[in-house]
Formats: C-alpha cells, structure tokens, sequence
C-alpha cells in the first residue's frame, strides 16, 4: 500500500474492536451462512465458505459456533436469508468510503448507512460512485514479529501472489481475487493462521489527512458504521500520517 497502510489506521482501533466480540460473531455467522447457502456447505468445495472459515477462526471464533452457523444453512436448523448489498459514499475529507453488508431489510440498512455518512458530514452516493478508485484483491496479513521478509517473498511468490510489502510490523501479501485461496492456504502450510486475510477493496490511492480533528471525524464514522450489525466491512481510502495516529492513541 502507498504510504502508512489503511490496515495499519484500522488497526489502531483493534483494541476497542476485541471488546465487541460477540457482535464479532455475530458478523462471521451472517457471512458464514450465506457463503454455505450460495454454494456447497462443504468447505472443499466452496471456496468462499473455505474464506470465511478461515476469517472466523482468525478472531477465535469456536469450532462449534462455525459448525452451527453451516447447519443452519444447510436447513438442517433453519436460516435467516440475507441479502448482499453495498453502499459507497464520502465522507469528511472527500474519503471515499464503501460498506459491504448482508442484510435481512434492505430498506432499513440503507437508511442507517445514509444517516451515519450525512452525520459525519459526508454524502452517500450510487453503487459505482467510488468503487472505481479501488481495486479488488485478495490481501493477507502476517505479523512481521518472528516471519522473515525474504522468506514470506518467496513463498508469496511461489504460491502466485502479485505483491509483497514488508516494514517492522506487518506483511502484506496482495493476489488476484480469483488466486486469494491458493494463495492464503499455500501461506498457512509454511507460516500458520495469518493476523488478517480476505477479499478486499484496496485503495489506488489514499487521501492524507492532515488534522487530528479530521482523523477524529473519520474514525467515528467507521466505527459507527462497523458497529452495525448488518455491515460486514468498511473499506477507504484514507491515510494518516504516523505523528497523528500517535496522538490519537494518547
């Protein structure tokens, strides 16, 4: 990623994030449940559920929480159906902001998710109004402590990743969408569950924010947005230099 990474900003708010675990849950079974009902609920043969177990399992959601949500989808208990909607929109600064949902009201998601973008000062635009300006990759994340650069290139490329960007905390590796569960399952053999991975809307380019203040206003909207339980990810493309996120975390 150009700059300090969205993932880096984003991470910065994980403390605050760990205390919502079960709402956490509550999200992966949403994802889980559409990903079994949209195609086969075995996991070899599906490979989105495959993704979404293994994002589940990321935040240590239980095996039996997992097992659960797939059952209920296959009808074996009855499952809510959900619909998969996105919204994109700007908010302070001029940051292009889009929110993936699965929701079971279509009517009222949009409702709250205009509301928090014009609370915030921002706008909520048509489906295509800013997708544009990102790029729809497969992303995975190890933290740097204990995995070494060269040898999380080689193996990213071997596995037919596109890019790896290492610094002191993290590594990133980026794929092609279609070559994200190659990819990410060919990094576990060799170094384990990853911090973070997924299909992801990376920014082609970010937006500084230049006040602690406007950081502040950018924060708020996505964590109220993240709050919602229909919303599934919130992706931007803003990025914040390292003297005001040090400020924040104050």
């Amino acid at each position: 990623m150009a700059g300090h990474s969205q993932f880096k900003n984003i991470m910065h708010r994980k403390g605050a994030q760990d205390k919502k675990r079960a709402k956490i849950f509550a999200k992966h079974i949403r994802e889980l449940t559409v990903a079994a009902k949209t195609g086969l609920p075995d996991p070899a043969m599906n490979p989105r559920l495959r993704s979404a177990i293994a994002a589940a399992r990321s935040d240590n959601m239980p095996n039996d929480n997992i097992d659960r949500a797939i059952k209920r989808a296959s009808g074996e208990a009855g499952a809510e159906n959900y619909e998969e909607m996105r919204y994109e929109g700007y908010g302070p600064g001029g940051v292009a902001i889009i929110v993936e949902t699965l929701t079971d009201n279509r009517n009222r998601t949009a409702a709250d998710v205009r509301a928090a973008f014009a609370k915030s000062g921002g706008t909520m635009g048509e489906t295509g109004s800013v997708a544009f300006m990102f790029d729809r990759i497969g992303q995975v994340i190890y933290a740097a402590e204990g995995i070494d650069a060269d040898a999380v290139f080689e193996a990213a490329l071997e596995a037919g990743a596109e890019n790896v960007e290492s610094d002191a905390q993290i590594h990133e590796i980026t794929c092609a969408m279609e070559d994200f569960n190659e990819v990410r399952e060919a990094l576990e053999e060799k170094f384990g569950t990853p911090q973070e991975s997924g299909i992801v809307w990376k920014p082609q380019n970010t937006i500084p924010v230049e006040t602690e203040d406007l950081a502040n206003s950018l924060f708020k909207l996505v964590d109220v947005l993240e709050d919602h339980d229909d919303v599934q990810k919130v992706s931007a493309n803003f990025d914040i230099p390292e003297e005001i996120m040090e400020k924040l975390g104050d």
